[in-house]
């Protein structure tokens, strides 16, 4: 283990000054002096290390980048609306740049119904029993690592939602959380449904610029009340020199549903750690997960689907295509835990190799301590059939027109699971733009 060590931009004395700018009530600035100490003491992570021997983060130097500043305003009309906002009919959007908030709305219609939708600064200011109340009391783990403890010392930025008990949510609320050149994104998104709520959620990250360097470390903290449901699509569409690294994670009450769609298809570097547990009895959740990779892309997801109590159910499903030199790790972990009986749990990945040189891991794995369950897994890796695409020649395509609808095809089982259309289409057109061709 490499010792660790303290970047002078993210020492004490700037971690001082940042809290300072941010005006926050004094339980969040204990939190995040405790987040910071356990940063300071923790190792940067090494390929020694079962979590990270499949990624190396060598190339990655957190001195090239500066914690966010507050001290400019963002003008919202420089910045996208989004690529899954387009031609939905939104009740709520946020919007931020570098960690810093640009728009912030919520429908009249929604507050007037007791929904709390905005940026985590505004919330805070507004809300702060109810904030202190969530923050970091579901699946996320401040000292989990040391990206994890960074985050938690110093995340701004994000969105905070809360659907009261038994309030149906019809309109999607979106959170895009942008980088600019060189830019720090630290966002922190937290959902809760309480018991009966339902509600859609669509969040993405992209880049002002793809070809600026920029950091990621967020995190997503998802609570689904007794018998609530939620509809949740996450796009990770950053630059191709953004370094990212993420905790997302959800718990799922009794009866309740999750039903989470996730999309990679940028950054230089991922490392996600994707956690869903079943709380309750009853509890289902389904994740659906499509990565595309190009050029030296490595992205790398660890998923858990932790069964903490009898009769839930859970389904994961991951489809990656990968061009060039590009690489993928997933490792996905069914858990069930003692007692919790009549567990059924699914997770399967298929991996499509488009090019000879890219590659793809996959790691399925059990760890089951019940008697009474049904667990299975199951991984794929093959190449694109020359078959299909001499008959779609033959019948009037481009070979590059082939190879799409070929790529298209094999996310179709994902995308079929996707119930907004507009979402569904602006996910097949963005991973269609990025096929090429191959002789």
């Amino acid at each position: 283990m490499a010792a660790a060590t303290t970047v002078e931009n993210w020492n004490a004395e700037a971690f001082n000054e940042y809290v300072k700018q941010l005006n926050e009530p004094q339980w969040l600035v204990d939190l995040r002096r405790e987040a910071f100490e356990s940063f300071e003491q923790k190792d940067w992570p090494t390929r020694k290390e079962e979590e990270w021997m499949r990624t190396d983060i060598r190339g990655f130097s957190l001195k090239k980048f500066d914690p966010p500043s507050f001290t400019t305003e963002v003008d919202p009309a420089i910045l996208p609306a989004g690529l899954l906002a387009q031609g939905v009919d939104i009740g709520g959007q946020v919007i931020s740049l570098n960690g810093k908030t640009a728009v912030s709305t919520i429908s009249d219609e929604l507050k007037a119904q007791g929904v709390i939708f905005g940026d985590f600064r505004t919330v805070l200011a507004e809300h702060g029993e109810l904030v202190q109340k969530y923050l970091f009391q579901g699946e996320f783990d401040p000292n989990f690592d040391k990206f994890s403890a960074l985050h938690a010392a110093y995340f701004s930025g994000g969105a905070f939602l809360y659907v009261p008990r038994n309030v149906q949510v019809e309109q999607p609320l979106h959170v895009l959380n942008l980088i600019g050149d060189n830019g720090v994104d630290l966002a922190h998104t937290l959902i809760v449904l309480e018991d009966g709520a339902q509600a859609t959620v669509i969040t993405e990250s992209a880049s002002l610029d793809d070809d600026q360097p920029g950091f990621h470390c967020g995190a997503i903290e998802v609570i689904v009340g007794d018998r609530a449901n939620l509809r949740f699509v996450n796009l990770q569409n950053w630059g191709e020199k953004v370094w990212h690294f993420a905790q997302q994670k959800g718990c799922v009450g009794q009866d309740a549903n999750l039903f989470w769609t996730l999309g990679a298809l940028g950054s230089r570097l991922s490392k996600v750690n994707q956690h869903v547990a079943l709380d309750k009895p009853g509890a289902h959740c389904e994740v659906n997960g499509v990565l595309f990779t190009e050029g030296k892309q490595h992205l790398s997801y660890h998923t858990q689907q932790y069964h903490r109590a009898p009769s839930c159910t859970s389904n994961f499903l991951y489809k990656a295509a990968l061009q060039d030199h590009s690489r993928t790790v997933w490792r996905g972990m069914i858990k069930v835990a003692p007692g919790a009986q009549k567990t059924d749990g699914y997770q399967r990945i298929d991996n499509l190799l488009l090019t000879e040189h890219s590659r793809a891991d996959s790691i399925p794995g059990l760890e089951i301590e019940a008697d009474d369950v049904r667990c299975t897994h199951g991984a794929t890796t093959g190449k694109v059939d020359e078959e299909q695409i001499f008959y779609a020649m033959a019948r009037g395509y481009t070979r590059k027109e082939a190879m799409r609808m070929i790529v298209t095809g094999f996310f179709q089982q994902v995308f079929d699971r996707i119930t907004l259309e507009s979402v569904r289409e602006a996910l097949g057109h963005a991973i269609a733009r990025r096929v090429r061709e191959y002789e």
